[in-house]
């Protein structure tokens, strides 16, 4: 399982909001600040702000498929740091990306599926370096 500890995240999120959060890579805990910017339609970005990536930047679209289902669309931007030890740190997150947006998926269809609503979603993602 993936281990991700808040620290600091509103109730809701806005434009300009930020949390700050610690994920666990193994043994090794890694502090995030990201910056919360909304966008056209439905969705945000977050914006790495402190943490182990040189640039980083998670758009998060959601797209109605019907009355009952929404598609999660994760689009992730990333330049890799200068620095030896948070290069190697962020190659192995960047690697195991996969895995955590698969374990998130499961983790969400999950708990709609125990809603009331009977609300279900559906997740793809795509990663790419940055330019």
């Amino acid at each position: 399982p993936i281990i991700v500890r808040l620290h600091k995240a509103p109730a809701q999120l806005a434009d300009g909001d930020q949390m700050a959060f610690t994920m666990w890579l193994g043994p090794l805990p890694i502090r995030w600040l990201a910056q919360i910017e909304t966008i056209p339609g439905p969705g945000f970005i977050d914006r790495q702000l402190e943490g182990p990536f040189a640039k980083w930047e998670h758009r998060h679209t959601f797209e109605r498929i019907n009355a009952t289902t929404t598609a999660v669309i994760d689009e992730v931007t990333a330049e890799l740091s200068e620095a030896w030890f948070w290069k190697t740190v962020g190659l192995g997150m960047w690697i195991g990306m996969p895995i955590l947006f698969a374990f998130r998926s499961w983790k969400t269809k999950r708990l709609l599926e125990k809603a009331p609503t009977g609300a279900s979603a559906s997740s793809s993602s795509s990663r790419r370096p940055a330019a």
